[in-house]
């Protein structure tokens, strides 16, 4: 079984319920705390031992190039001033040894269109994908960590899932449990509360296997005329080769305004 090394991060999206924070900002880069979105999820990528980060990205987003990429004068000028630890900081980033490639999203057509803009970088290995603004604290593991791990014990692809109760449900990709309650036999992208098949609800970590890109060529277009990701991992499911694992983290939307308060408060608490 290949080992996985490289991860995707979709970053193409406006963020524009932070207008107008991102009208000329990734909202990848606001920070938690001290470290901006998508640091923490290379973070995590890197922990589980990903070497090859694939950064699939939309116009406006050269920030996020920028932010992984060295600052020779900066790191000059902090030295300069006797601020050492700060420029051993921006030197470090990222450890040696990791490789960032950038890749254009040309329209947002969907979060299925994004993972599929990353196929030749990706090429044929399973991978994970990771979703900057779903931020998870797990403490001194990760969630794609956890994932990692199941897919090397099955060879299936893995999803990340939470239990979410009421009408929120509503807003996510649903998964519809086998009839022995055992495994995964579909998903649902946003069903109603009253529809859902479950409370177990798909959050912004997967490990996928690449025989996804032929599955989001094929397929037609989905919720909101969008290539949808859930669409492709049900025709997956269908074929019994989907498994779930259980975040055990705190997760936060951090692509809304109060799921992104939410976390850096939990932070700062962390903190004390």
């Amino acid at each position: 079984m290949k080992k996985i090394r490289k991860a995707v991060f979709p970053v193409a999206g406006f963020g524009t319920r932070f207008l107008p924070a991102t009208k000329a900002m990734p909202k990848e880069l606001l920070p938690v705390i001290d470290k901006p979105l998508i640091q923490y999820a290379a973070e995590e990528a890197i922990l589980a031992g990903i070497d090859t980060l694939i950064f699939v990205t939309g116009r406006n987003k050269r920030a996020i190039e920028d932010h992984f990429d060295n600052n020779y004068e900066l790191e000059a000028l902090l030295r300069s001033k006797g601020q050492n630890k700060h420029a051993e900081m921006v030197r470090n980033i990222l450890p040696q040894g990791i490789e960032c490639i950038f890749v254009r999203q040309p329209e947002q057509l969907g979060l299925g269109h994004a993972v599929l803009c990353a196929e030749r970088a990706v090429g044929d290995e399973p991978f994970a994908v990771i979703l900057a603004d779903d931020f998870v604290d797990y403490g001194k593991g990760g969630a794609t960590t956890d994932l990692i791990h199941a897919f090397h014990e099955t060879g299936k692809s893995q999803l990340s899932v939470m239990e979410v109760l009421g009408d929120e449900i509503s807003n996510y990709g649903v998964v519809v449990p086998k009839a022995d309650g055992h495994g995964v036999s579909g998903l649902i992208e946003k069903p109603s509360c009253k529809d859902a098949p479950s409370n177990f609800a798909i959050i912004g970590r997967y490990i996928l296997t690449p025989d996804i890109f032929d599955i989001l060529r094929s397929q037609n277009f989905g919720s909101g005329d969008e290539m949808q990701l859930t669409d492709a991992l049900n025709t997956i499911a269908s074929k019994g080769n989907i498994d779930t694992v259980l975040l055990k983290g705190e997760r936060f939307d951090c692509g809304s305004v109060n799921g992104y308060v939410d976390a850096i408060i939990h932070m700062k608490k962390n903190m004390l």
